[in-house]
């Protein structure tokens, strides 16, 4: 059986995606039971095991003897040229106390290289997806190749684009996390100073998947993320290159990148179309490298 193309597979997560969202919405803000996965800090609901379940369910109909990777659930099914990696509920934090910022995100990946996906923002309407052709919203496209003055586009240009306006951007992190502060101890919060000095506003969100995409579009203009997962960034980081922006993923090791897939990378930094983020970078690269020489692993 052959594999559909990057756009079949990209129309097959919206629909999956799409099916799920209801559920969701209907949920989001009804006091749904919560509990704890690795620490206080890691939250989990029914709601994530059950779209969870229900997203292998409709994508492995779509496509029989699919691999699955995902949060909850971990690898299920026989190795397959095509692996869905699958966030249920990116944001569970802010979806269980009632935080409108929180996704539903699925990347295909073929022979290993991410090459289409979705994150669904259900409460706000909000559906990023990639393929090979590009970047979307709403099915319209964005950023590289998007027609001229078309209906959705990032807020390129400007000062925010000008060489040397750093301090005009907007950066969005989870960084420090507590676990970042138990492995990196005060220098996690000296860098974490350093970009609230050298950025005009840094968020912390905690939601990798749509910080990604509002990247990818320009609504934000640096993401920087430590200890991510493949379900954090894999459709985040090909809706960002996808768009012109530019993905910079480190590995814990020397091996280098080369080879490997940007989504298997743990720490990254992404800048949107036209922007330059070199404070972020620095951080980055300064924390990978004190982590190597301390032989963290991860």
């Amino acid at each position: 059986m052959s594999l559909p193309s990057p756009g079949g597979l990209r129309r097959l997560a919206v629909s999956a995606a799409t099916a799920c969202a209801p559920r969701l919405v209907e949920a989001f803000r009804a006091a749904p039971e919560i509990s704890t996965k690795r620490n206080a800090h890691d939250l989990v609901t029914v709601h994530d095991r059950a779209t969870e379940d229900e997203l292998v369910r409709l994508l492995g109909e779509a496509v029989p003897g699919s691999r699955f990777v995902g949060e909850e659930g971990g690898a299920r099914g026989e190795p397959h040229r095509l692996e869905w990696i699958v966030d249920p509920i990116d944001g569970t934090a802010n979806f269980a106390h009632g935080f409108a910022m929180f996704s539903i995100s699925i990347a295909a990946a073929v022979d290993g290289e991410v090459v289409a996906g979705v994150v669904l923002d259900p409460v706000n309407g909000l559906e990023f997806s990639a393929d090979d052709a590009g970047a979307y919203l709403n099915g319209e496209r964005f950023g590289a190749g998007a027609a001229a003055g078309g209906a959705v586009g990032g807020a390129a240009g400007g000062a925010a684009g000008e060489p040397g306006a750093e301090s005009a951007l907007s950066l969005v992190t989870s960084y420090p996390s507590a676990e970042a502060l138990a492995v990196d101890g005060p220098a996690a919060l000296e860098r974490f100073g350093r970009l609230v000095d050298a950025y005009a506003t840094v968020r912390r969100t905690v939601s990798g998947a749509l910080e990604l995409a509002y990247t990818a579009i320009g609504w934000a203009d640096v993401t920087l993320g430590v200890d991510t997962n493949p379900w954090d960034v894999g459709v985040g980081q090909l809706l960002v290159t996808r768009a012109g922006g530019h993905y910079l993923g480190l590995f814990y090791d020397t091996l280098g990148p080369e080879r490997r897939p940007a989504h298997l990378a743990p720490c990254y930094v992404a800048v949107a179309p036209g922007r330059t983020a070199p404070t972020a970078v620095r951080v980055l690269e300064e924390t990978v490298t004190a982590r190597r020489a301390a032989g963290y692993t991860r």
